[in-house]
């Protein structure tokens, strides 16, 4: 019985142990799944360039988009859905509960 009841409270949220909400988004926006928001957005979800490419004579920039200034919603939208098979915006599979955390954290890291 011991057993259950310890192993019930790790996987507990994360406002039970010793980590404020602030370090829980920084910690998953750096590193979310493998790999963090940080390394296509940077350290404080700007406008960044990720890469470049020549495709048929033509040169193309790959960009992220700025995500300091969008609205929970908003977030939320990108990170859930795949706009098309082309979107190199991975969806994470993170909980509504980590994306307002993630949310939180970028839109008042300016």
């Amino acid at each position: 019985m011991f057993d259950t009841l310890s192993c019930k409270n790790l996987t507990q949220s994360h406002n039970n142990l010793f980590i404020t909400d602030y370090e829980y988004g920084k910690m998953l926006y750096e590193n979310p799944r493998g790999i963090g928001c940080i390394k296509c957005h940077g350290k404080y979800g700007k406008k960044m360039f990720i890469s470049s490419y020549s495709h048929k004579t033509q040169y193309k920039e790959i960009y992220a988009p700025s995500i300091s200034n969008s609205s929970l919603n908003v977030f939320r939208i990108k990170l859930k859905t795949k706009i098309n098979k082309k979107s190199i915006m991975p969806t994470y599979f993170l909980t509504d509960e980590e994306i307002k955390i993630i949310h939180n954290y970028i839109t008042n890291n300016n």
